[in-house]
């Protein structure tokens, strides 16, 4: 696993953080929960085509 993949998850965790944080001060709770999702939604794209690579590779190596 690359560590940029690391580095990018850690930065789109912060962004999400003060953005929620941001909001949540100036009482737009609703806003900050679709930031949150929208957060989640990018980083389990970025996991999936990771997941996607591994099982190529894996296929690669046995054979399949």
């Amino acid at each position: 696993m690359e560590l940029d993949i690391i580095f990018r998850i850690a930065g789109v965790g912060i962004i999400v953080a003060v953005l929620n944080t941001l909001l949540k001060k100036a009482d737009r709770d609703e806003y900050g929960m679709m930031i949150t999702i929208t957060g989640i939604i990018i980083v389990l794209m970025m996991v999936i085509n990771e997941i996607s690579a591994l099982f190529d590779t894996v296929k690669a190596v046995f054979g399949f």
